[in-house]
């Protein structure tokens, strides 16, 4: 994706003015290509990192991630399903480690949004 990004951006006016006017390819990149692919970039990471924690969680609450000695969101979870419906109205805390994967997913989402919003070229005026 990266790629069709840069060689498109490689094709535009504006770094083909830069060229014949004599800027030299590192200029061309970092002044150019590189502000035309951040976007895209932080997309995938913000959307990459909260696909990891929903992963990791579910492969843990599946049993299949971290084990016993070690803790995660997904073990929590575990826990507290292995517990049944009586454990959800005597002790309402043991979902907060749900509520905290939402957070935390959510949380990446709006910092991947908002460092979009603030670094995309286009939208500077």
């Amino acid at each position: 994706m990266v790629r069709g990004i840069v060689l498109s951006v490689r094709e535009m006016d504006y770094v083909q003015a830069a060229r014949a006017l004599g800027a030299s390819d590192g200029r061309i990149i970092a002044r150019h290509v590189l502000p035309a692919t951040a976007s895209y970039v932080i997309v995938s990471l913000s959307l990459t990192i909260p696909g990891f924690i929903l992963g990791e969680s579910g492969l843990s609450f599946l049993g299949l991630g971290v084990t016993e000695p070690y803790t995660s969101w997904g073990l929590l979870l575990q826990a507290a399903q292995q517990g049944g419906f009586a454990s959800f109205t005597d002790r309402p805390w043991v979902l907060w480690p749900g509520f905290f994967i939402f957070l935390s997913v959510l949380s990446w989402n709006f910092l991947g949004d908002g460092l979009r919003d603030a670094l995309d070229p286009r939208r500077r005026t």
